[in-house]
C-alpha cells in the first residue's frame, strides 16, 4: 500500500517538480497551496503519511502550521523546506516537533531518504506506543484494525459491554485475534491499567489446572514446597482471559461455575475461601452449545459465560482490511527487524486481497514477517510471499537469454516457447528503458536469425530506426553473427 505525501507549498512548480520525484519512487502525493488548506486537508480525515511543509508561504506560515496541526493532534512526520538554511529557523522548527529539515531545492536522493527516514521513525513511535499501552493494559478498540462492516460491528458491540461487568463469551475461528479483543475489552473499560491475565486453558496439563487457576497452599500435596497464587488472584481487580474455555475438564467447569457464581475461590489445601474481583472474558473456536449436547461441556456454565457473545469475523469475511493490516505488521516487523521496507507493492496487494487466508490474521502476520525478512526492494513483491502467489523469487543474477530461433522441425501448431525480457532487476525494481529495449532486439534478432526487415516489422519500427538503435547498442556484431549483414549493407 503506498504511502501517501502531503506536500504543502505556495510554489505550484516546485510541488510539480517534488510530485514527480516520490510517484517515481513509489509514493502517493497530494497537495496543498497553503497552511490552511493543509490543516483542512488532514482535518478531512485523508490519509497522510508524511508532510513535506514550506515554512515561508502566504498567509499561515509553516511554522504555525505546524504548530497548529501539533495542537489538533495530528502526529505524521513533518520535513519543513526552507529557502534558507538559517539555523534559528531550523531549530524552531525542530522545537515545533519537524524530525527533519532540507534546503531547496534538493536533490531526489535527498528528498527521498529523508521521507524514508521519517516513516521510520514514525513506525518506531508507533510501535512503542503500541507495545506501552499493551504492558499497561490500555489497549482499547480504537487500536483494533479494521473498518469493515464485520470489525465495526465488533467495536460497536465489544465498547458497550466494556462499560459493565457483564461476562463476554468470544467466538471465532483460530487466529482471528479473540485476546486482541479481549484486550481492548478491558483496555476500554474502568478496570484498565489493572492486571490482565491470559490462559490458555488448552495448553494446561489436566492434572495441574486447578492448581494453575485457582492456587494452592504449601504442602497441599506432593511437590508443592511453596505457596502458590492461582491465575484468579493474580488478576484480582482486573480482568481474567480465558482462551479456549472449552477445553477445560468438567470437574474444573464445577468450580469455575462456583468461582463466578459467588465471586470466591477455594485454593488446593485452604482452609476458607477467598474472595476475588475478577472481569471473566471467554474465549473458544468450538461450537460451545454442540459440546453441551455431547456432555463435554456444563450447560449451567455455557448459560453463565455466554452472557454476551461476540463474533469475531474471519479475515476472508473482511479483506477489506487487509491493506491496513499488512501496513501495521510492515511497520511493526521493520522496528524489529532493523528494515526500512515502506509497504507493499499493488501487484502484491492484489495477490493478499484474494487469497482466503484459512489461518486467519495469524498466518498473514506470519507470512508478512516472512516477507520482511526476506525484503530487498523498498515495496515487497510477490515473490517474497511464494505461498501465497505462487511466483518464485528470481535468482540474484539472473540474465534473460534469448530463446533459439524456430525451427522448420517443430511440430505444426506447437506454440514457440516464450522467453519473456526481463522488466525488473534482481532487488525488484524497473530496469531502465534503454536495458530493456536492448534486450527486446537482442531478442528479436535471434528468433529472427538477423533477418532485419522481419525484425524491424514484428517490432514496429522502421529499418533505418532499427539500425540506428542496433549501433546505439553495440548489437553490430550480434546482427552478423546472425547473418544479416547483407541486409545492413543493402540498407545502408
Amino acid at each position: 500500500m503506498a504511502k501517501t505525501v502531503l506536500v504543502v507549498d505556495d510554489d505550484p512548480t516546485q510541488r510539480r517538480l517534488i510530485q514527480a520525484v516520490l510517484e517515481r519512487d513509489g509514493f502517493a502525493v497530494a497537495h496543498a497551496q497553503s497552511g490552511d488548506e493543509a490543516i483542512q486537508h488532514l482535518t478531512s480525515g485523508a490519509v497522510v503519511d508524511v508532510v513535506l511543509l514550506d515554512l515561508v508561504m502566504p498567509g499561515i506560515s509553516g511554522q504555525d502550521t505546524l504548530v497548529e496541526m501539533r495542537a489538533r493532534g495530528f502526529g505524521q512526520p513533518v520535513i519543513v523546506l526552507t529557502a534558507t538554511g538559517g539555523i534559528d529557523t531550523v531549530v524552531q522548527a525542530m522545537q515545533a516537533g519537524a524530525c527533519d529539515f532540507f534546503v531547496k531545492p534538493a536533490s531526489p536522493e535527498r528528498i527521498t531518504v529523508s521521507i524514508r527516514n521519517a516513516l521510520s521513525m514514525g513506525s518506531l513511535k508507533s510501535e512503542v506506543d503500541r507495545l506501552k499501552k499493551h504492558a499497561s493494559g490500555r489497549t482499547t478498540f480504537d487500536d483494533l484494525i479494521g473498518t469493515s462492516p464485520a470489525m465495526l460491528m465488533v467495536k460497536r458491540l465489544g465498547e458497550r459491554a466494556a462499560k459493565s461487568s457483564i461476562p463476554i463469551l468470544i467466538t471465532g475461528e483460530s487466529g482471528v485475534g479473540k485476546e486482541v479483543i479481549a484486550r481492548a475489552v478491558h483496555g476500554s473499560s474502568e478496570r484498565a491499567g489493572k492486571p490482565f491475565i491470559a490462559v490458555n486453558c488448552g495448553a494446561i496439563p489436566e492434572n495441574l489446572v486447578e492448581s494453575i487457576l485457582f492456587g494452592h497452599e504449601k504442602g497441599s500435596f506432593t511437590g508443592a514446597s511453596d505457596k502458590h497464587l492461582g491465575k484468579f488472584q493474580e488478576a484480582n481487580g482486573g480482568t481474567l482471559f480465558l482462551d479456549e474455555v472449552g477445553e477445560l475438564p468438567l470437574d474444573i467447569q464445577v468450580k469455575l461455575l462456583r468461582a463466578l457464581q459467588e465471586s470466591e475461590i477455594d485454593p488446593i489445601g485452604a482452609k476458607r475461601s477467598i474472595k476475588v474481583d475478577v472481569r471473566i472474558v471467554s474465549a473458544t473456536n468450538r461450537d460451545l452449545s454442540q459440546a453441551v449436547a455431547e456432555g463435554r461441556f456444563r450447560e449451567d456454565l455455557f448459560y453463565r459465560l455466554n452472557v454476551f457473545p461476540i463474533e469475531a469475523p474471519a479475515l476472508r469475511e473482511r479483506k477489506e482490511d487487509i491493506a491496513a493490516l499488512v501496513d501495521a505488521f510492515v511497520r511493526r516487523f521493520n522496528v524489529e527487524e532493523g528494515k526500512s521496507v515502506v509497504g507493499a507493492s499493488a501487484e502484491t496487494m492484489a495477490y493478499l486481497s484474494v487469497f482466503d487466508w484459512p489461518g486467519n490474521v495469524r498466518q498473514l502476520e506470519n507470512a508478512v514477517y516472512r516477507a520482511i525478512v526476506l525484503a530487498d526492494a523498498p515495496y515487497l513483491q510477490p515473490h517474497d510471499f511464494p505461498a501465497i502467489s505462487g511466483v518464485a523469487a528470481p535468482p540474484p543474477e539472473y540474465v534473460a537469454s534469448p530463446s533459439p530461433a524456430p525451427s522448420a522441425a517443430a511440430p505444426a501448431g506447437e506454440p514457440a516457447i516464450d522467453q519473456p525480457v526481463r522488466i525488473l532487476d534482481a532487488r525488484g525494481h524497473l530496469r531502465t528503458l534503454e536495458e530493456i529495449e536492448r534486450d527486446l532486439i537482442q531478442l528479436a534478432i535471434e528468433v529472427y536469425a538477423g533477418h532485419m526487415s522481419e525484425v524491424a516489422r514484428r517490432l514496429g519500427i522502421g529499418r533505418s530506426t532499427l539500425y540506428r538503435k542496433v549501433r546505439e547498442q553495440g548489437l553490430d556484431a550480434l546482427v552478423k553473427s546472425a547473418g544479416g549483414e547483407g541486409e545492413e549493407e543493402a540498407a545502408a
